[in-house]
């Protein structure tokens, strides 16, 4: 597991270099789910596919931005689904950015993680690693990973990142969020996941939502690639992970390029979520 880790540590050095120097227009080419992709996309997950290649035990890998896995080592055990450059339309107008990775042993399922990871590219590049407790790193100046502070949850924070269209949110999940900000919850969301989850992780608490909407009732985020990675870290930090009604670990998706609605954070705002959630259910049947 420590190579994977070493792997992903080379990944984000090389990565963080081209965001501050590569280009940072659009391809001409189309991930799956239709997204043009950008320039960065294509060069990021090829950095990342090149320094899992080294690893042994990496049998496979499953991109955000190509159709199909890859057998990378027929004698791997592991297979690893990653979102190589969340958020990277910010990119040019200077905001944070992230990688995302999901350690599987066996299918691409919620139930096979057993490590995940994630790297902000910010002011400053952070890496966070769960296995069975979350860790935050740092990168120096000489491109070193340093261990600075474990990581948990508080049972209840006071961020609130909404993500969606609101005109296609479902009226009674903005009244959720509406009561919830009425408690003196502060509004967070810079359409990046890996840095809205990020701030909530490290302030202790909060609630990211990306529910589903009238015009994508699966929501958009996808399964593999993002959704069970923070669900793994999330749940392993103290917090709750949840579609809201069911946990996104218990999910199995039906192609690598599922979504899911999904809604990371503390006890406190998941589970109010899981209360509103669950009555507009018991009122609609």
């Amino acid at each position: 597991m420590t190579e994977i880790f070493d792997a992903i540590k080379r990944s984000a050095v090389r990565i963080r270099e081209a965001i501050e120097t590569d280009d940072t227009g659009y391809s001409q080419n189309k991930n799956k789910t239709g997204d043009i992709q950008l320039k960065l996309d294509i060069k990021s997950d090829l950095i990342i596919e090149e320094e899992l290649s080294k690893v042994p035990s990496v049998k496979e890998i499953a991109s955000e931005e190509r159709e199909h896995s890859e057998v990378l080592n027929e004698n791997g055990i592991y297979s690893i689904g990653y979102d190589p450059l969340d958020g990277s339309s910010l990119v040019d107008v200077d905001l944070s950015v992230g990688s995302i990775f999901g350690i599987y042993k066996g299918g691409y399922a919620g139930e096979n993680l057993i490590a995940a990871a994630y790297v902000v590219y910010g002011p400053r590049v952070e890496l966070v690693i769960a296995t069975d407790i979350v860790e935050l790193y740092r990168m120096d100046p000489e491109h070193n990973f340093h261990f600075i502070q474990p990581v948990s949850l508080n049972e209840k924070g006071n961020i609130k990142s909404p993500g969606a269209t609101q005109k296609y949110w479902p009226e009674f999940h903005k009244k959720m969020v509406d009561e919830i900000f009425q408690e003196g919850y502060r509004l967070r969301y810079s359409g990046g996941m890996v840095p809205d989850l990020h701030q909530i992780l490290l302030k202790g608490g909060g609630v990211f939502s990306y529910p589903g909407t009238t015009d994508k009732p699966k929501g958009k985020l996808r399964m593999v690639f993002e959704v069970f990675p923070f669900a793994y870290i999330f749940e392993k930090a103290g917090g709750l992970a949840m579609d809201p009604i069911k946990r996104l670990l218990d999910l199995k998706p039906s192609h690598l390029h599922d979504t899911t609605p999904c809604f990371f954070g503390s006890k406190y705002e998941v589970l109010k979520a899981k209360e509103v959630y669950g009555k507009y259910q018991c009122d609609i049947d």
